[in-house]
């Protein structure tokens, strides 16, 4: 199995700690964006070839290595609403940050001032959702304090008004998956 990616993606970092969880073996090749637009469809990473299988996106390729070692990829429709919550949060913040990189700021016109209030939206929705007592540890969990640490390490947002995301997180940084996967210091 070979998994494409980069270090410090956050979906590449969950689809790691699913195969660290589930022990399945893989290869990680690192790709940049001429890599990626070259082979696979939706010009990004991750995407995934095990054997005659390619997958494209990070929840396909997590549903597979969960589906492989026999576990559950989310326990119920709760859960997979709060993973896709996150996924909208994370693809927004990642999106505002690759067009901050070519120049393009949030408050430069109305959509994106959508997205980046969308952001702020969705982390109060989190927020709520998240009570540090009912911390469990699964595919939801994993994509929210992957998609906290990388707008942290990325210096994206400010957490200090949410301090339930910050307790996933602190409870993540004891999840020795999650600990290993850590990207390279910036």
């Amino acid at each position: 199995m070979k998994l494409f990616g980069s270090y410090t993606s956050p979906f590449v970092r969950h689809i790691r700690i699913a195969l660290a969880e589930t022990g399945l073996a893989y290869e990680l090749v690192e790709t940049d964006y001429a890599q990626s637009a070259a082979q696979s469809p939706a010009q990004r990473v991750p995407f995934l070839q095990d054997e005659e299988l390619q997958l494209t996106d990070s929840t396909s390729i997590l549903r597979h290595v969960r589906a492989r070692a026999g576990q559950p990829f989310l326990a119920d429709i709760q859960r997979l609403d709060m993973y896709c919550l996150v996924n909208t949060a994370l693809d927004t913040t990642i999106n505002l940050f690759l067009l901050d990189r070519e120049g393009l700021k949030s408050d430069a016109n109305p959509y994106l001032q959508r997205q980046a209030a969308r952001i702020q939206t969705t982390l109060q929705a989190l927020e709520a959702a998240s009570v540090p007592e009912a911390f469990v540890w699964d595919d939801a969990t994993i994509r929210l304090a992957c998609f906290i640490d990388w707008a942290i390490y990325r210096q994206r947002l400010d957490f200090s008004a949410y301090p339930n995301l910050l307790a996933v997180l602190e409870k993540a940084n004891r999840q020795a998956a999650f600990i290993d996967s850590k990207p390279p210091a910036a």
